[in-house]
């Protein structure tokens, strides 16, 4: 039976990202990535080993895999926050942006003041940083929070925040590494809900770190399964038949997904311990 609550978390919070105005102003241009025979090492260490992948425009890609595997290591190089030890990075042209683990959000400034931050380090006039803030906090359902400091928000809605601030710049990639791995599982499954409502609508490029294989298979179009370090890619799921409505978490496409994608990284595991 559908409850009140699965209503209220998933389809309302749906709608009203459907609503908010687009942050986008050019909906054309959106970020391509193309990996060729990508490798990282750390001296002795070998983090990522000969990684192939193309991802295109607009689409939505998870990456899971054991912890310590490489994958935020993947991810910081296609962001161009580490360099390849091998291998090559084609990427599209576009602004990129990130979220990271925690908000990261100045304690001393108003949410909106943070959400405008890196328009203010761009050189964004006052009047336009702070207009195109506002609308990226509507995006994310925190227009009545302008004014509030970070400590008077809960974790969901600092989480929200940075969300916000990652949009603030209109890019054609965000970069979320495990942005929601430290809240409750009921406001978790809420941001997921409200992160793919914004995808849908904005249609970035987006390419999400994390552990949670049914996060992952909710969010993104596409499923990348890691061995253990150093990270190959032992898996490469679709998820095209998974409906994104209150009933997406028990449904059998979900399940199937959950399904291939653990029994790719159980054998990967047992594998790598041979």
């Amino acid at each position: 039976m559908r409850t009140w609550r699965d209503e209220t978390w998933t389809e309302c919070n749906v709608r009203l990202a459907a609503a908010a105005p687009s942050m986008n102003s050019n909906t054309a241009t959106m970020c391509s990535l193309k990996l060729a025979g990508v490798s990282r090492a750390f001296g002795a260490i070998a983090a990522v080993d000969s990684v192939n992948l193309t991802l295109d425009a607009g689409s939505f890609t998870a990456m899971v895999g054991p912890s310590g595997c490489g994958k935020t290591t993947l991810l910081r190089m296609m962001g161009e926050l580490e360099i390849p030890s091998a291998g090559q990075i084609s990427r599209s042209s576009g602004t990129v942006s990130f979220c990271f683990q925690e908000p990261r959000l100045l304690p001393w400034r108003t949410l909106l003041e943070n959400v405008a931050l890196p328009l203010e380090l761009t050189g964004v006039e006052r009047h336009e940083r702070l207009e195109r803030a506002a609308r990226a906090l509507a995006l994310v359902q925190l227009d009545d929070a302008h004014t509030r400091y970070p400590h008077q928000l809960s974790g969901g809605m600092q989480m929200r925040a940075s969300i916000a601030r990652a949009l603030v710049s209109r890019p054609q990639l965000l970069l979320l590494d495990e942005p929601f791995s430290g809240l409750d599982e009921i406001t978790r499954h809420e941001l997921d809900a409200e992160l793919r409502a914004l995808w849908e609508r904005e249609r970035f490029t987006a390419i999400v770190v994390t552990h949670s294989i049914p996060e992952a298979a909710f969010l993104a179009e596409r499923v990348l399964v890691f061995s253990p370090r150093p990270a190959r890619v032992v898996a490469d799921i679709a998820t095209p038949m998974i409906v994104r409505d209150a009933r997406a978490w028990t449904s059998d496409a979900l399940a199937a997904c959950v399904r291939e994608a653990s029994t790719a990284l159980l054998h990967a595991i047992v594998e790598a311990r041979r």
